[in-house]
């Protein structure tokens, strides 16, 4: 059986939402990347969105980890769906989902990671990576991905780069130990040995956020070249291809930047590819040399 836009109706799903996200400090220092906002909405949320365009709610059917700053997870996430807290520190994408095993229980398992930003023009979220459920045999593993610039570099599965989605059947997951470990080692890379891994292409825009680089990136994407603005912001400023937050004040200049909620860029101040955090936390987003 079926459900919404071909979903298995036993689909369960995953969101990985338990890492410390050390590329982006400091602006990780407080909140969790799964929190940190793109386009206004956490990173959490757009992936709750996904599954939900999907037909995949409540704790029945979604699942939350936390970890790292984990309380703000829980508040946020609160009932919409069932949350494994992990204790000490995070188990990895395995670890995380055999954590889940007795949730899971018998169920193949859609697992997406908190932190990729994802938008196609051609489809709302859900139906964008409904391509990846369809047909789909309940045996292959299958990896959402986009074509590489090196199909041959390491880290690509069929010329391709990973986008943060993945399909895996119950039978790799029941057996995975609780400890330590990630899902590329523990099922990718033996379902690929084993000529039982499939890359679905992914035909819209991709960011994993997980250096300040590609988080600006992403967050320009979403305001789509123009200035996106929360209504409870205040700007007296100049604001040009930037993102403001709720409760953020805007009395400079900002340019190609990412003002975070409650966060202030000072009267005198230009903040250019870069992202703010409070009054004065500046993290540079522009693409090292």
């Amino acid at each position: 059986m079926t459900g919404a836009v071909g979903v298995p109706a036993e689909l369960c799903a995953v969101v990985l939402a338990a890492g410390e996200g050390t590329r982006l400090r400091p602006l990780t220092e407080r909140v969790p990347k799964a929190l940190c906002p793109v386009g206004n909405v956490p990173l959490l949320e757009r992936a709750l969105t996904r599954l939900a365009g999907l037909g995949l709610t409540g704790p029945d059917r979604v699942a939350v980890n936390a970890c790292y700053l984990g309380d703000q997870v829980v508040a946020y996430v609160g009932d919409r769906a069932h949350l494994s807290v992990e204790p000490g520190d995070p188990l990895g994408t395995a670890g995380g989902v055999a954590n889940l095993r007795d949730w899971i229980d018998g169920r193949p398992v859609l697992v997406g990671n908190a932190d990729a930003y994802l938008a196609d023009p051609a489809a709302p979220p859900g139906p964008d990576v409904a391509a990846l459920l369809d047909g789909w045999d309940g045996h292959t593993v299958r990896l959402l991905g986009q074509p590489a610039a090196d199909p041959a570099a390491p880290g690509t599965f069929a010329g391709h780069c990973f986008t943060g989605f993945s399909l895996l059947p119950w039978r790799l997951v029941r057996d995975l130990p609780v400890v330590f470990s990630d899902l590329v080692r523990a099922v990718w890379r033996p379902a690929e040995a084993a000529g039982a891994l499939e890359v679905v292409p992914y035909p819209g825009t991709f960011f994993d956020t997980g250096t300040p680089a590609d988080y600006l990136a992403a967050n320009l994407h979403a305001a789509a070249g123009g200035t996106l603005v929360d209504p409870t912001a205040i700007v007296t400023g100049r604001c040009v291809e930037s993102v403001v937050g709720a409760g953020a004040r805007v009395d400079g200049e900002v340019c190609r930047a990412v003002v975070w909620p409650r966060a202030a860029v000072h009267h005198g101040e230009r903040l250019r590819d870069a992202i703010r955090a409070g009054s004065d936390l500046t993290v540079p987003g522009a693409a090292q040399g």
